[in-house]
């Protein structure tokens, strides 16, 4: 049985895994080169008011397929040969 998040962090684990930095350099340059923006505008923005600026230069992303469309597509590709 594992440890609770509490008796984790008691015996000086991370209840958490580690936080990855924030990619500003990414940030920066799609902000200053593919918006434009002036840099007092970059700096107030939120990285969610960012995301919802450059969702509209990216493609939508494609729906899911459906069970019935991939079982169709592992049928027609199988990963191995029967036999």
């Amino acid at each position: 049985m594992s440890a609770t998040p509490a008796a984790r962090v008691f015996a000086g684990e991370s209840a958490a895994p580690p936080a990855r930095a924030f990619p500003w350099a990414l940030a920066m340059g799609a902000g200053f080169g593919l918006l434009r923006l002036a840099p007092d505008a970059f700096w107030r923005m939120t990285p969610r008011e960012l995301a919802a600026a450059l969702s509209a230069l990216l493609p939508a992303a494609p729906e899911a397929i459906d069970r019935a469309d991939l079982a169709a597509l592992m049928a027609r590709f199988p990963d191995r040969t029967r036999g």
